[in-house]
């Protein structure tokens, strides 16, 4: 508590040091990332985004994940409803759009990528990549891990964790060097940061916990989810969302073994 408020003290003299700038911010959440033509409007939109980084609501995080979700599904090849793959996801996330009464959206991109990611406004995104190396109902063990990013607010943390790390580089770019010049594209900067955010160990244990579950609460075979992370374990378990390195897949795999037999 008393580094947030430090924190909060450091970004406020910011603010105050920028002559009074923030009464003339303007526009949508992800709008107003930008900091204007100047150096001072620069420092100005750094403060700011630093304490809404610390202030974000519920609310306006949903707003944030929904708008990055466009953005990625502009930025990837989604799978038309007609997709073999885009068909499978439906069929097994069917009746799953509300789970834990949230509001849930699947889709699938058609990339090699062994991925899959959550947003806070429920936005669950799968690679084609992932899909064709899993079953379905290892597939479904992910489908529930991912819910349980959103559901256990997973989600809301990284999304935060990168919002004050784009306050931070446009705190640099304030100074005029090369480095935090590349701050200054917003949206694409806050999406950078969301994948080089990670989940924390606990996190991605309490998902896997979750995604067993999952599998538990709708009658499917709970080895699938041991032999999920075993999979992942196989490619390296790295550079996906749903599986991060820390801890491995391996022993993440040798940890579900145990939960399941106990049971």
């Amino acid at each position: 508590m008393q580094r947030r408020i430090a924190s909060l003290s450091l970004v406020l003299s910011t603010l105050l040091a920028a002559d009074g700038a923030l009464a003339n911010e303007r526009g949508g959440v992800l709008g107003r990332l930008g900091g204007g033509n100047s150096d001072r409007g620069l420092a100005v939109s750094a403060g700011v985004d630093a304490v809404r980084g610390l202030t974000l609501t519920d609310a306006q995080l949903a707003e944030l994940g929904a708008q990055a979700a466009q953005a990625f599904d502009r930025e990837n090849r989604v799978a038309p409803a007609s997709h073999p793959q885009a068909q499978r996801l439906a069929r097994l996330t069917a009746g799953h759009q509300g789970e834990h009464g949230l509001a849930l959206n699947f889709k699938v991109y058609l990339d090699d990528t062994l991925n899959a990611f959550a947003l806070p406004d429920g936005s669950i995104r799968f690679y084609a990549g992932l899909m064709e190396l899993m079953s379905d109902d290892e597939l479904r063990f992910v489908i529930g891990h991912e819910i349980a990013h959103v559901h256990q607010g997973h989600a809301k943390g990284r999304f935060r964790t990168a919002y004050l790390a784009q306050a931070a580089r446009k705190g640099v770019a304030s100074q005029g060097n090369t480095a935090g010049a590349l701050a200054a594209s917003d949206l694409g900067g806050v999406l950078e940061e969301l994948f080089k955010a990670q989940y924390s160990q606990r996190n991605e244990l309490a998902a896997d916990a979750e995604g067993l579950a999952f599998l538990r609460r709708h009658g499917h075979a709970e080895a699938a989810a041991v032999s999920a992370l075993q999979k992942l374990a196989g490619h390296g378990g790295r550079g996906t969302d749903a599986f991060s390195s820390h801890p491995d897949a391996d022993r993440r795999a040798q940890r579900m073994q145990r939960q399941v037999a106990r049971r």
